[in-house]
């Protein structure tokens, strides 16, 4: 056997052994509460559709009209010809909506986040990161080439300590809603080290834009924070908008730069304006229907107040993003499994994405779920944990 195939052959056989192996799931329906998969309806728990715009009838045809006038590819980076009227009314949209001077586009978060950092960063400056940031924030500072360090988790005590002997272009990076967790960032007191420290915040609120906040515009919103005190705020556009890609929003300079530096910007095909156009639409769809994000923090409340009186082993969290811990990577598999036998979809989430020994169930919570929904769930979940080889089995 070719060495190559030998290692790769090893390495998956040791992934099933350790209960680490990932299948894919192939839906025959749009996102929504109840999806099918091969042929059967499930009850979706493990979607970040949080405002249920996925599949809204108006976003839809936002993106129908404007593929019928634009077309379905880009066809070019934003720099040759790829950029159009969508994209950037899209960006100013966004712009506005956060309250900062200008956004820009990107793919894809990690795109966004990697082309953010290795942008801003050079040799010689400093990068610190939350220890359960996402990847694509770690894997930024690290292709950055500046002197990375990690902090424990909220920790605002241990990153005064390892900034404090620090000179040099500064820049601290956290989540605001961290994605396996669902807990937010103390984002006050960071702003506040950073300002003390003459540092830079960067926020990747992928899981708080468009939810959190008096507006829905975010972790940072929520926080009553400014551009002043957070310069660098990047959102994805596929979890409470539905749709698909990113945006980085902050000061005229910032963006100028890259558009003129960031390669993952420069050296990739542009989203499709129908994406751009759709996204649009769930941006005012987010104006006009707060009812979404009220529904949604009651659906939340009512988990909550559920998970307690099963004594289910809910993590602290208020964001629509509720983990079970469960510890062991093979039990939280056969969990999720026995799950969905009854007809619910809910993700074992296990290392390398969350460290050994936290394995974990990640609910997500929908404003398209109903109370009923909600409730069954708890039920559910009830019974599989009754189960003699369940948590405790």
């Amino acid at each position: 056997m070719d060495s190559f195939e030998q290692r790769l052959g090893e390495e998956l056989t040791q992934r099933r052994e350790q209960g680490l192996y990932r299948r894919r799931l192939t839906l025959d329906s749009a996102q929504g509460p109840l999806v099918i998969l091969g042929g059967r309806q499930y009850l979706n728990f493990c979607s970040n559709d949080y405002l249920g715009l996925a599949a809204h009838p108006r976003v839809i045809e936002g993106f129908r009209a404007a593929a019928a006038r634009y077309g379905v590819g880009s066809g070019a980076s934003h720099l040759v010809c790829g950029h159009s009227s969508p994209h950037h009314a899209l960006e100013e949209a966004l712009a506005d909506f956060t309250g900062r001077p200008r956004a820009l586009l990107f793919s894809s978060g990690y795109m966004a986040n990697t082309g953010v950092l290795t942008s801003l960063l050079h040799k010689g400056d400093h990068v610190f990161q939350d220890r359960l940031n996402h990847a694509s924030l770690l894997d930024g500072g690290l292709y950055s080439g500046a002197r990375f360090r990690r902090f424990p988790h909220s920790d605002v005590a241990a990153l005064e300590r390892k900034m404090e002997p620090v000179d040099g272009l500064k820049l601290v990076v956290v989540d605001g809603v961290f994605s396996m967790d669902g807990d937010t960032a103390p984002l006050p007191e960071l702003a506040g080290v950073c300002r003390a420290r003459d540092a830079w915040l960067m926020v990747d609120d992928a899981h708080g834009f468009g939810v959190m906040g008096p507006t829905g515009a975010g972790s940072v919103e929520a926080a009553g924070l400014g551009p002043d005190s957070v310069p660098v705020l990047m959102a994805t556009l596929g979890k409470a908008l539905g749709t698909a890609g990113a945006f980085v929003a902050g000061s005229e300079l910032l963006i100028e730069g890259l558009i003129q530096q960031a390669r993952n910007y420069i050296y990739t095909t542009a989203l499709p304006p129908a994406v751009a156009a759709a996204s649009l639409v769930a941006l005012q769809l987010l104006h006009e229907e707060s009812w979404r994000r009220q529904h949604l923090a009651e659906l939340i409340d009512r988990f909550r107040r559920g998970a307690a009186q099963l004594d289910l082993p809910v993590m602290a969290s208020v964001s629509a993003i509720q983990p079970l811990l469960i510890g062991s990577a093979t039990q939280a598999t056969a969990i999720s499994d026995r799950l969905r036998q009854r007809g619910l979809l809910i993700g074992a989430i296990r290392p390398p994405t969350v460290p050994a020994g936290t394995s974990r169930l990640r609910v997500t919570l929908s404003a398209a779920h109903s109370e009923e929904q909600v409730d069954t769930l708890l039920e559910q979940l009830a019974l599989c944990w009754q189960e003699p080889k369940g948590l405790h089995g």
